[in-house]
């Protein structure tokens, strides 16, 4: 059974109860009404009045009693036969939407009869009952073949039916008709999963008593949701057009029917009700074959007592499992509530609210960009910023210093240099170096990687921006008419912001190109520690018969041989080249670092100081009445509000109904 975990005291009482009703006893009353629907009926109400509230559109499922069956397999026929009226017949599919039937024993001889659907109600008379069917599922599905799932409620109130509430659903057919939408299969199917998948959902398998049970599709279909069978129940119909092995199919149970099987004869031509069911009672009496099959499995009356017991243990089981669904959904909803704006209804509420939005919206700046922290973000890396940023710098400094070794061509070694040199002659001491020479090569150097820094600029700014807004966005949320402008006054600070810093990278590198400047110790180190290899290579270059490699601690290998027609030249070529290349390592790590400093110092620059003035001056507006526009609910607001309140009301509405049924069943001695 479903809702295994709502066992309570007053489950095991009603059930102890119905125990004393024996489905022999039921069978002989008259006509099929249940000994004790008096007790049954304020479950069903209560259950009634759930669904009449669409309790189901929160997402809790009631206890239901679905009937599935293949196309043609008799399932019109049973339900007439439990309601005493007559249903809509003819070729091909005859129920197109979920027909929810409410059968309410009447004590009254006028019998009453109206359907429910789209919020309307229709009253008819037993006459009319298959016409207004029609009417209404045309109005629903349309008036050709087609189906849907928008479900039409029948309520049947009659002396002598038994208190069920059932939903009748479209018969399976594999094989779409003229007129009938090619996919018909899926459709139904989907319909009929979607009722019969819940727990709390009683299966009704009605099978022909002429087919093999093992290839029914609706056996396959319950099969699937119910592998043991616990809630579902076959009506086998026609048992008069088949009788042969009849008692074997229903006592081998070889498809898993938890619920057992109650047989049945369907009311033929012009037989009353009354007629009909004479007509089985003789049938099952008197058959050489069908007599065999157990009186408890046989008949509407008892098909109809088992559907009174089984709906009402279920009920009850389910009843603590409701109010426990009812009370989390409405305790969400109210914390969902309580978590919306307040609705402002002032200039002065206005700027508060305003204000408070900025202040934590600026916070959580200061944690994510500033601090490093995480915490309100734990799962989303991209969040993390201070990561992602360090994570940028360190590629940008390993592409600029790799694009530089990359650019040194080892296999022309100094000459380069000795060009420059001989362009950088003048009238001089022979043994100092010129200057313009090195600023020569350095601005080459600086050339080959200028466009590095604004790339990184450029992605570092590009994502911050998009951290900036999402956080901003995520504290505007509840005010839209704040979205707009706010989202504005981020983009128009960054791209200014990104200007600022692509500016001064500007002037960085031209700087750069124009001094050759450095108070950094490392230079010297690096510079004598290359400079020391100056012997060895003029050794090589006067040995043509040394091995013509040179390798330079921290630089590489290279290749010289190519120098030895170059004489003294080579020497000076040799130290304006390595005087070079300690430099370029210090201009490259400053270049790194500066940017590093620069854009930290603009991040923080723009959390603590620009962004709250920018915001302020956007959204205010040039006349200084922005702060109107906060007034008053927004309409999606509105909406969200309005569709919590309507939801809470509802769920406390549902909540007094299940607690009043529940305080019924426990005081009820009688159970």
């Amino acid at each position: 059974m479903s809702c295994k975990n709502s066992r309570n005291s007053s489950s095991d009482m009603i059930q102890q109860k119905m125990a004393h009703v024996s489905i022999q006893e039921a069978a002989a009353a008259a006509p099929i009404v249940s000994s004790y629907n008096d007790r049954i009926r304020p479950l069903l109400d209560a259950v009634d009045r759930l669904r009449n509230l669409k309790i189901m559109q929160e997402g809790i499922q009631l206890p239901t009693i679905v009937v599935v069956g293949d196309q043609s397999s008799g399932k019109s026929s049973v339900l007439e036969s439990l309601a005493g009226i007559s249903l809509p017949r003819g070729q091909g599919i005859c129920t197109r939407v979920p027909l929810i039937m409410r059968l309410q024993n009447h004590s009254s001889p006028n019998p009453e009869f109206f359907l429910e659907y789209d919020g309307k109600v229709v009253q008819t008379d037993e006459e009319n009952i298959p016409n207004s069917i029609v009417m209404a599922t045309d109005e629903i599905a349309g008036d050709g073949k087609g189906i849907s799932d928008n479900p039409l409620t029948l309520t049947v109130k009659k002396n002598g039916v038994p208190d069920l509430t059932m939903v009748d659903l479209p018969g399976i057919t594999r094989v779409p008709v003229h007129g009938q939408p090619e996919d018909i299969y899926e459709q139904i199917s989907s319909i009929i999963m979607e009722y019969i998948t819940p727990e709390e959902s009683i299966i009704l398998n009605v099978l022909s008593a002429s087919v093999d049970f093992t290839t029914c599709e609706s056996i396959r279909m319950s099969q699937r949701v119910d592998k043991t069978g616990q809630r579902t129940l076959a009506v086998v119909t026609k048992a008069d057009k088949a009788p042969e092995g009849l008692l074997e199919k229903v006592t081998a149970d070889d498809v898993n029917i938890g619920l057992g099987y109650v047989c049945v004869r369907n009311r033929i031509g012009e037989e009353t009700y009354e007629e009909a069911r004479g007509e089985e009672s003789r049938l099952f009496e008197k058959h050489p074959l069908l007599s065999k099959i157990s009186k408890s499995m046989v008949g509407i009356p008892v098909l109809a007592q088992k559907l009174v017991q089984i709906q009402a243990t279920i009920i009850v089981k389910c009843l603590p499992d409701i109010v426990k669904k009812i009370d989390e959904k409405l305790t969400w909803n109210i914390e969902s509530v309580n978590k919306l704006p307040k609705v402002l209804t002032s200039v002065s509420d206005a700027l508060t609210s305003f204000m408070s939005i900025i202040g934590s919206a600026k916070e959580s700046l200061r944690k994510i960009l500033l601090r490093g922290e995480y915490d309100e973000y734990p799962d989303e890396k991209e969040m993390h910023s201070s990561a992602r940023l360090a994570e940028l710098l360190d590629k940008f400094s390993g592409k600029i210093q790799a694009d530089h070794i990359g650019s040194d061509s080892k296999n022309q070694f100094l000459i380069d240099e000795i060009s420059v040199l001989a362009e950088a002659k003048s009238i001089q001491l022979p043994n100092f170096l010129p200057r313009t020479a090195f600023l020569t090569l350095l601005q080459r150097k600086i050339k080959c990687v200028s466009a590095m820094p604004f790339e990184c600029v450029d992605s570092a700014w590009t994502y911050i921006g998009n951290v900036v807004v999402s956080v901003l966005m995520k504290h505007a949320e509840n005010y839209p008419q704040l979205v707009v402008p706010t989202k504005r006054a981020a983009q128009n600070l960054i791209a200014r912001r990104k200007q600022h810093l692509i500016d001064m990278m500007k002037d960085l590198i031209e700087m750069e190109k124009l001094t050759d400047y450095t108070c950094n110790p490392e230079y010297m180190v690096l510079c004598n520690k290359f400079i020391s290899f100056q012997p060895q290579l003029m050794r090589i270059m006067e040995d043509y018969y040394q091995p013509s490699k040179l390798c330079i601690d921290d630089y590489g290998e290279v290749d010289v041989a190519h120098l030895r027609s170059q004489g003294r030249v080579v020497q000076e070529a040799f130290d304006l080249k390595m005087r070079l290349v300690a430099y370029w390592k210090v201009a490259l790590k400053r270049m790194v670092d500066n940017l590093a400093l620069h854009m930290m110092f603009g991040i923080n620059n723009l959390v603590n100081k620009d962004l709250e003035k920018e915001i302020i001056e956007e959204v205010m507006g040039k006349d200084g009445r922005g702060l109107d526009r906060m007034l008053g609910e927004s309409p999606s607001i509105s909406e969200k509000r309005k569709r919590f309140m309507n939801s809470i009301e509802l769920l406390k509405e549902s909540k007094d109904v299940v607690s009043d049924i529940m305080d019924t069943i426990a005081s009820d001695v009688d159970y």
